[in-house]
């Protein structure tokens, strides 16, 4: 599969587990498992830990996880041109109310020449259009 640009709820459903173990999102979890590359835009980290403030251990593990270099996670930066790129896209795209997350995920995707986006919030990533004259659609996995 290609690579992915991971966005905040997409991520939390394909790391929730049942009791058992079994994945509670099955097509999210083989979606970040068959990724070439999953893109973790440091703006989703930090909102994944505040919805994991009450789950310290899952947040640990997730870490843990990301910063393995045997892993496919990439931690991406927060970079003034992508702020700057974000804050185009949340005007430009000022009906969705995207927010600096969403517009940072979108930014980076963007700049990376990555297509697919994982994700729960399709109504957003399927009327955002990325590059230089707004011409790329988002995949939106899975």
């Amino acid at each position: 599969m290609k690579p992915v640009v991971a966005d905040t709820g997409g991520l939390l459903r394909a790391l929730a587990c049942r009791p058992d173990g079994k994945p509670t999102w099955p097509a999210y979890a083989n979606a970040l498992r068959q990724a070439k590359v999953v893109v973790v835009p440091a703006l989703v980290l930090a909102e994944v830990d505040y919805f994991l403030r009450d789950e310290r251990a899952a947040m640990r593990r997730l870490l843990a996880e990301i910063l393995d270099p045997r892993t496919r996670y990439e931690i991406e930066p927060v970079i003034p041109a992508d702020l700057v790129r974000a804050m185009h896209l949340d005007a430009h795209f000022a009906s969705l109310e995207l927010g600096l997350i969403d517009s940072m995920v979108a930014a980076v995707a963007e700049r990376r020449g990555i297509d697919c986006v994982l994700t729960i919030d399709r109504r957003d990533f399927a009327a955002i259009r990325v590059g230089t004259r707004f011409q790329r659609s988002l995949t939106i996995v899975p």
